[in-house]
């Protein structure tokens, strides 16, 4: 029992920090499944994952989803720029080509090359805000690079936030569009995943409440302290990091 829950607090460590940073979430997932088979991995606990960082974003952003006079033309463009990611996901999903892509090689490739990206994107000082600068085109541009997120390694808080600093908004803005844009794409992950699920015998037990609570915490640390850090600070450290991953990926694979 002890090991069960260990290994539940590891996973929603790994969910609930690398779903908001951009480091790619899946990608850590199936790398440390690769590396150690948990036992209590399931698709259930893997629901429970998505759906306590989903819980924790709709908390850490309740006043802005609550005040609908004010942010209902917000709202509406969260919701169009999920609308690619949500069309592509469960058309790759629907064929099972997603699992394809679920690669170490892809990995590797993916984390090194939109790290790059993302410093690059990152460089220089912008100062559009969500307020003023947030429209129609922006947010279609960033959920159509959204789409690349169903790559592992691509990370989807990584590319949009690179979307969004390639459309000049600054840093905090850019990282609350990207989370603003994972409740669309956390819901739907969890709605896909719980489609198939109900086709399965439940097993509601204390390793679900465990996961649900853990990722809940662990996500909202990770949201609040990340939004702290980079009003003050670059992207660099994410991308050394993501640079590191894929050198050593590369030296394990080729």
């Amino acid at each position: 029992m002890f090991q069960n829950i260990i290994e539940i607090i590891i996973l929603s460590a790994i969910q609930g920090i690398s779903e908001f940073l951009p480091i790619s979430s899946s990608a850590h997932l199936i790398l440390v499944s690769s590396l150690y088979e948990f036992k209590s991995n399931s698709l259930l606990i893997d629901i429970s994952l998505h759906l306590g960082s989903l819980l924790a974003i709709i908390y850490f952003f309740r006043n802005e989803l609550l005040d609908t006079k004010n942010n209902k033309r917000l709202l509406g463009l969260i919701i169009l720029g999920s609308i690619p990611l949500i069309i592509v996901g469960y058309i790759l999903y629907s064929t099972n080509f997603i699992y394809a892509l679920r690669d170490v090689k892809v990995i590797a490739w993916t984390t090194l090359i939109f790290g790059i990206v993302l410093y690059i994107a990152d460089k220089n000082r912008f100062d559009k805000k969500i307020s003023t600068n947030l429209n129609f085109q922006s947010i279609l541009f960033i959920g159509l690079f959204q789409i690349l997120s169903l790559v592992p390694g691509v990370s989807r808080a990584g590319i949009t936030i690179t979307a969004a600093r390639i459309l000049k908004f600054n840093r905090l803005d850019s990282s609350k569009i990207s989370f603003l844009l994972s409740i669309p794409a956390l819901s739907g992950a969890s709605f896909l995943g719980l489609k198939d699920v109900l086709n399965q015998p439940l097993d509601l037990n204390y390793l679900v409440l465990i996961a649900i609570i853990s990722s809940f915490i662990f996500s909202f640390l990770t949201v609040k302290f990340f939004l702290i850090y980079i009003n003050k600070f670059s992207m660099n450290a994410f991308v050394i990091y993501r640079v590191v991953i894929a050198l050593i990926l590369f030296s394990l694979i080729y």
